[in-house]
């Protein structure tokens, strides 16, 4: 299984995701963006703004989520905005074809409370602003992200812990016990 915590930036995805696992020993951190970082890489020649954008970003990830899955044993968690309603489904189809289920998770906040985190966090600086300016294209795509989750938990006023508890007693208890993939 892979459990994906999308929703706006700075709402808070990437922490939820690492108290999670911490939560969960059963469970192991994966990042999609560093599937992205290396067809960046690989393709500097290629004109793009977006690895999402790239149709080999949505074949690799779950490609990749599941060879790591089946090595490990362990269920992923990945913590990964995803905007584009089409480029969700194209994910879901492919995990699906791949034999494996996502629960998919959309942490939501308050415009003035999600102003407020990013324009507080001290640790991500340089990409403050960056943040600030996606709130309106998280807001156009609200809906369908809310529409076709499996959870939905508002961030404006929990932890980070309490995030993680919540997604934690809303994902199946056998995800608790590590299986030899």
């Amino acid at each position: 299984m892979m459990i994906w915590i999308n929703g706006t930036f700075g709402v808070g995805k990437t922490t939820a995701g690492t108290a999670l696992v911490e939560r969960r020993p059963a469970l192991r951190h994966f990042d999609p963006e560093v599937v992205g970082y290396m067809l960046a890489h690989s393709l500097e020649d290629q004109a793009f703004t977006d690895f999402q954008d790239l149709p080999g970003w949505r074949a690799l990830v779950p490609a990749t989520a599941v060879a790591i899955r089946r090595q490990t044993g362990q269920h992923l968690v990945a913590a990964q905005t995803v905007l584009r309603q089409e480029y969700w489904g194209e994910l879901k189809a492919t995990f699906s074809g791949l034999g494996e289920q996502i629960f998919h998770v959309v942490l939501d906040a308050d415009e003035a409370s999600l102003r407020h985190r990013i324009e507080n966090d001290q640790l991500e600086l340089t990409g403050r602003q960056w943040r600030l300016d996606h709130i309106a294209e998280y807001s156009a795509s609200r809906d369908w992200m809310i529409s076709g989750a499996d959870l939905v938990i508002d961030t404006s006023r929990l932890t980070a812990q309490d995030v993680a508890a919540r997604i934690s007693g809303a994902i199946p208890p056998e995800l608790a016990v590590r299986t030899d993939g």
